[in-house]
Parts: C-alpha cells; structure tokens; sequence
C-alpha cells in the first residue's frame, strides 16, 4: 500500500469513527432494522402455508391462480419510487412508507378481500413494501467496516425467525388464512413506536449537505450513477432477480409438491415439520452468510452459495426428498443475507437505496415471472420435478457475474469502497 492510500485509508476510518454512534444505538438500529425486516419477510413467505387455503376459498385452479398473481405482480414494480424517496428524504421517512406499505393491507385482508380480485390488490401493495430489503441499509450506514456483515447477518437472521412456519397453518385454521396476513398489523404498530428513536445516519445527512440541502431529484440520482454504478447496478439486478423468481416459485409451490403431487412423504414427516425445518434452514444461513462474509470473503460466500441453490432445487426435482429442499432453503438464504450487504455497501451513500431499488426491481420480476412460470411449469410438468429443475439451473445465471471482477469490500470502510471501487 503506498503512502497516498495507506493516508486516505486513515482519513476513512477517522471519517467512520467520527460518524458512528454508540455501540448501544448500533445494536438498537441492528434490533430495529431486523424487527423491520421480520415483518416484511413474514408477510412475503406466508404463502408457504396458506397458498392452497387461498385458492381453494376463492375457487380457483393452481395455475388460474398464479397466473393472475403474475400479471397482478406489476404493480410491485412502484418499489423503485420508494427507493428514491428514501435517498431524497432520508431513512427514517422511507422506513415509514415502507411500515405502511406492509401493515395496512395486511389488516385490511380480513375485512375486504371478499373476492380474488380485491385479493389480488391488496396483496400487490403489500408486497410492493416485501423484498424492498430497504431496511437493511441504515444497518451498513450504522456498521465499523469489520463487523458490517456480521451486523448486516444478525439482522437478517433477526428478519428470517419463521412465523410463517410457526403459526401461519394454526392461525389459519383457526380464524381463517387472511388473519395469517392481518396479525402483522399489530407488530406494524409496535414497529412504528421503535422507529421514534431513530436518527438519521450520519453518512446520509453528511450526503444531503453536499448537494446543498437539496433533495435528491429522481433524474438527477439517476444521471449521478457513473457508468461503474450502473455495472454494479445490473449485477444487483440480474443477482436479485434470480434468486427471487426461485424464491418465488419454490416458497409458494411447497405445500402443493408435498400434499398433493408427493404424498409419499405425508405419512412419515408432515408438511408443517418439513417447512418449520426449512424455516431454521434460513436461520442458519444468515448466521453461516454472515460469518463467512467478514472471515473469508464476500466473493466466496457468492459462490458456495449460489452453487448450493442449483444442488438443492435440482435435487429437490429428481428425488423429492424434504433434506434436498432444506438445502435449497439453507443456500438461498446465506445468497439473500449475501445481497443485503454486498449491495447496501457497494453503492455510494448518496444513492445507496436508489441503487438498490434498481436491484429491487430484479426481484419484482419475480413477482410477474414467477408466478407466470410456476403456472406454465404446474400445465407442462404435473409430477413437478422439472418445476423444481429449472429454477435450480436458472440460480447458475448470477455467477457469471464473476468475469465482470465484483470488489471485495471485506473489512472496508463505505468510503475506502467508495473510492476503491
């Protein structure tokens, strides 16, 4: 390291110490932003448990039904609109929105989806606010470079603990399955009492005195991403979007593969024991994605990660075994803690949650793909195991972004990053 870099290295971390509040309000935002992201992810892998109650109570064929869910999944692609407000008027405004955008519909489920239609709106806005993942950043922003992926895992594994495996099936049955989206309502109240305490980072705040107290216009954060922003910004989409469109189909079509085409493992283990194991599966990937990321790297977690996915969705098709599946859960899950840090830290502050509203757009095609292709794949494969093949060999596509050379920002500061990169 020259002189120069080894200076400008000391200012960053001078700069890091100097905008980072107290260790006590460093676990609060990690605590928070988890809680955040419990509420959102809950809301999202829901569907594992009650998609087969919704369809059957609306009268609807497996492929009508996510057909519809398909076209109805364009609605999500306003996340990028959220994305910008939260760069132009900070973190805690967004964070705001975003609790909105997930608790209300979810309450207003029990009382107004009287028809699949109403249904279907509902859940596209409250899905608008899932896989934002916007939650995340002011973890990165609140983080010291050593334990920003350490930090970024708990949170994450904080927003994994699986409601939906726990007691999405019995809050179904017993007041039926739109409580099993409207109980988030309350934690959305609780969550909006936690977000008085927080500050805005100061990583932001310095961002918004730089560009004179402006607000960020949407154009302008768009013409502000330089042509290494934009590569990094198709990575984030092309990565997101994958493993959301394989998320997507594998969360929504368990139950059905298991209670209806794969009946042979009902009798000896349950549906709601294999989705609970599931369920600890990606609570012990954001734990084992975490830890990897900040003792090796952030490029080999990438690709054990990815190379698990293809493992277990493929051989989730070929020998319907529940442990392929828990393979499947376990490396998609250590993939998703791998996104919520390496694209909130990569991205420059200023467009930070721009950046990642691009790479949330990725996964809101899996909101329109996804559903088209399970429907496609439910008419064409009825035994399912090319279902679960494709998806498995789709989760190859992220890792050619490797010949495109990602930075590895392990135990940076965000400005070393910002400069390096």
């Amino acid at each position: 390291m020259s002189k120069v870099d080894a200076f400008i290295k000391k200012k960053d971390e001078e700069y890091e110490e100097k905008t980072l509040r107290s260790k006590k309000y460093q676990w609060y935002i990690v605590i928070f932003m988890g809680l955040v992201g419990f509420l959102d992810n809950n809301l999202n892998l829901m569907e594992a448990q009650i998609t087969f109650d919704i369809y059957t109570y609306y009268s609807i064929s497996p492929i009508d039904f996510a057909f519809w869910q398909g076209i109805f999944g364009i609605f999500t692609f306003s996340v990028f609109i959220l994305a910008w407000f939260t760069d132009a008027f900070g973190r805690k405004k967004g964070i705001f929105i975003l609790l909105l955008l997930m608790g209300i519909p979810a309450f207003l489920m029990p009382f107004l989806a009287v028809n699949i239609w109403i249904f279907y709106i509902l859940y596209a806005i409250l899905i608008t606010g899932t896989i934002s993942n916007m939650w995340e950043i002011p973890v990165s922003e609140e983080s010291p470079a050593k334990k920003r992926a350490t930090y970024g895992g708990i949170a994450t594994l904080i927003s994994l603990i699986p409601i939906y495996a726990l007691f999405g099936d019995d809050i179904a049955a017993a007041w039926g399955w739109q409580w099993s989206y409207g109980i988030f309502f309350f934690v959305m109240l609780g969550l909006l009492v936690l977000l008085y305490f927080m500050k805005e980072p100061q990583r932001w705040v310095d961002a918004k005195e730089e560009r004179g107290h402006e607000y960020l216009k949407f154009r302008k954060a768009l013409k502000s991403f330089t042509k290494k922003d934009w590569t990094y910004a198709l990575m984030a989409f092309v990565v997101y979007g994958i493993w959301a469109i394989g998320l997507k189909v594998g969360n929504a079509w368990g139950e059905h593969y298991y209670t209806i085409v794969r009946t042979v493992y009902s009798p000896q283990l349950s549906w709601n024991t294999i989705i609970l194991v599931a369920g600890l599966m990606i609570l012990l990937g954001a734990i084992i994605s975490g830890i990897i990321m900040d003792r090796v790297s952030r490029k080999v977690t990438f690709i054990v990660s990815c190379s698990g996915s293809v493992l277990g969705f493929v051989l989730l098709g070929i020998t319907g075994s529940p442990i392929a599946m828990w393979i499947a859960y376990l490396s998609m899950a250590i993939v998703f803690t791998w996104i919520m840090v390496y694209f909130t830290e990569i991205f420059r502050t200023e467009i930070r949650t721009t950046g990642m509203g691009i790479a949330a757009l990725g996964s809101r095609l899996s909101y329109v793909f996804g559903p088209l292709l399970a429907s496609a794949m439910l008419a064409a494969f009825p035994d399912m195991v090319m279902f679960w093949v494709i998806p498995g060999l789709l989760m190859i596509v992220p890792l050619f972004i490797l010949f495109l050379k990602p930075y590895e920002p392990k135990g940076k500061t965000l400005e070393t990053i910002q400069e390096e990169r």
